[in-house]
């Protein structure tokens, strides 16, 4: 389509500047030109190397000058003739041919649609303009999807992650920043929150397995309209941070699986700090040691039984109920009791989430 549109815009020129002009792209082909014939055409001696933003050079006679698509000089315009007005002209149509190019691309490219709606870039009365401007079904189950890259790589990750859904009318990938990527994914009928675990397993595979990128990836939740698209992306960047605090060894993070740890994240700083207060009186929780912690730790996993986390934990069982005992002296809570274990449980993810740092989004 790009090609379409400078060869309009190089017709229309080409009688108000009376010489041949054109455009070449990377690979230093003729994409249009006002003669038809050079169309095609390899301009020799033209190397990648010249296409530095906004550069002029001149070869075999003709002035060239790069412009900016995206940030990055993949085109070049060129005009016959190496004089100062040749260096005007040129100059004239980089400036012109980028300007319409961008332009174009703002309103046609359907991945950049999807990113300005998932950042919240764009109003939500102009969502389904933009939608009906690009044939866009706005009304389709879909999922975001954020992958983060926690490893430096070689490779570029936006790239692998994209050629594994090649159907860009129905699944988009975004680059967010140098370390996050969304998967906007359309959700067929019968798809449940296990098939997107899957689906994100499979993700993760791939780039670890083959290119040795370390990486989690953060589920939002389905949402039926475009609109919401920004919710589910949210929530996805909520399941990665909250997954960073209170479960560090998962790779993918549900948000609907997130439970209590999504409640706590969401909490204010200064009311988690109050609670730890009125439950811990006098620091009680920070006179716990490694291995009581770890004791509670597999306490709780065992379901409160004292018989079974003996067990696991290779102690007799009047051990742990000593070290139990003692929990209970250095906090006034009996976690063998179920109500103080939710209270203990609760303030523990607490404490680990006031020692994050959380980032709020």
């Amino acid at each position: 389509m790009s090609n379409r549109l400078f060869q309009g815009i190089i017709h229309k020129m080409h009688d108000a500047i009376g010489r041949t002009i054109g455009v070449i792209d990377e690979a230093s082909v003729v994409v249009a030109c006002s003669d038809l014939d050079k169309i095609g055409e390899v301009r020799e001696n033209i190397t990648a190397d010249f296409f530095k933003p906004s550069s002029t050079f001149v070869i075999n006679g003709y002035t060239y000058k790069s412009f900016d698509c995206k940030g990055h000089s993949e085109y070049a315009v060129f005009v016959k003739g190496d004089d100062e007005s040749a260096q005007r002209y040129v100059s004239i149509l980089a400036i012109s041919l980028g300007n319409i190019k961008q332009y174009y691309d703002e309103k046609y490219d359907r991945g950049n649609f999807i990113k300005n709606v998932i950042l919240d870039n764009i109003l939500p009365g102009d969502i389904y303009i933009k939608a009906r401007e690009l044939h866009f079904n706005a009304d389709t189950s879909r999922v975001c999807m954020l992958v983060k890259i926690l490893s430096k790589t070689e490779h570029v990750p936006y790239e692998i992650i994209q050629n594994l859904f090649p159907d860009r009318t129905k699944d988009f990938v975004v680059s967010i920043n140098e370390s996050d990527i969304a998967l906007i994914k359309e959700v067929k009928k019968g798809i449940d929150s296990k098939d997107l675990e899957e689906l994100a397993k499979s993700i993760i595979d791939t780039l670890t397995s083959e290119y040795y990128i370390h990486c989690c990836v953060g589920i939002g939740t389905t949402v039926t309209t475009i609109k919401d698209l920004a919710f589910s992306f949210k929530e996805a960047q909520i399941a990665i941070e909250v997954g960073k605090v209170f479960d560090t060894e998962r790779q993918i993070i549900n948000y609907d699986n997130l439970g209590i740890a999504r409640l706590v994240y969401q909490l204010p700083t200064t009311l988690c700090e109050m609670f730890l207060q009125e439950i811990f009186k006098n620091g009680s929780i920070d006179s716990l040691d490694p291995e009581t912690l770890f004791t509670i730790q597999r306490f709780f996993e065992n379901n409160l039984n004292v018989s079974e986390t003996s067990r696991k934990l290779f102690v007799h069982r009047n051990t742990l109920v000593y070290r139990l005992e003692k929990i209970k002296r250095l906090t006034g809570l009996d976690i063998r009791e179920f109500e103080d274990a939710i209270v203990f449980k609760v303030a523990l993810m607490v404490k680990k989430y006031l020692s994050s740092n959380p980032v709020k989004y």
